[in-house]
């Protein structure tokens, strides 16, 4: 019996939600050297949406744009529509897309924070999930494929102090890619998570503490932050063909925290 691998006149498109910057950028780039066409899923950057789909097309890629909020139905059917239209049959998600909020104590953390973390970080994710899975799964007439979803190593550390909420968003966002996998992956999706811990983007910024990563380094083994690109490379790892096995894992990339 040999193991499944992708035909070679298969092209792989791929959507990358949260594509503008981070860790979607440098995802979106890498699998483009891949030879994925990409589509990239942004909240509110069009410039640096735009940046990141001119990479993709100067490694040979093809891409294409669509800004929404993931945690809006007509918004993921539109980014979906859009790319399938655009780009062809899509093969992978890549779940990225997500928000922490200030950090802050938990009781001092508002309803309106936490909310809206939820929506964008669990809801947000279900629903590329579901349109990803009705576009692949070989039960709704797809050619199967692979989904990625982006948590967190606060999935299993908590983040006290910091937030509590955004951890326990990314800890069901673990528990939706055992679920998942088990689900679909006798019917052609493999889906896989990957955990990052610290890594230097401008999301720390936004949380209130742009030197966060660094703090972080002196209680991370590695003694340094992450770059956006370590993180790239183990999604796509498990978007190819060498993970064709892989299927429900919960990889930790974090410098050994």
């Amino acid at each position: 019996m040999t193991r499944p691998r992708t035909p070679a006149s298969l092209q792989r498109v791929t959507v990358v939600t949260g594509g503008s910057r981070g860790i979607g950028a440098a995802t979106a780039l890498r699998l483009a050297r891949d030879g994925h066409h990409i589509g990239i899923g942004y909240a509110d950057d069009q410039e640096a949406a735009a940046r990141t789909a001119a990479a993709v097309r100067e490694v040979g890629g093809a891409a294409v744009t669509v800004q929404l909020d993931t945690s809006e139905a007509a918004g993921v059917d539109r980014l979906f529509d859009t790319v399938r239209e655009e780009l062809g049959p899509i093969t992978g998600l890549v779940n990225n897309a997500g928000i922490s909020g200030p950090l802050g104590r938990f009781t001092e953390t508002s309803p309106e924070v936490m909310r809206r973390v939820v929506d964008v970080n669990v809801t947000g994710a279900l629903l590329c999930a579901r349109r990803a899975l009705r576009e692949m799964s070989t039960a709704h007439g797809g050619r199967g494929g692979a989904i990625v979803n982006i948590s967190s190593c606060a999935a299993t550390l908590g983040s006290p102090g910091e937030y509590v909420h955004y951890a326990a968003s990314k800890a069901a966002v673990d528990a939706m890619t055992v679920g998942l996998a088990k689900e679909f992956t006798g019917e052609g999706v493999r889906v896989n998570c990957v955990q990052p811990g610290s890594v230097l983007t401008d999301m720390h910024a936004k949380m209130g503490d742009p030197d966060r990563a660094w703090k972080k380094a002196e209680i991370t083994p590695a003694r340094r932050p992450g770059e956006p690109e370590e993180i790239a490379d183990a999604v796509a790892w498990l978007l190819g063909d060498e993970a064709s096995y892989t299927s429900g894992a919960v990889l930790r990339v974090a410098g050994g925290l």
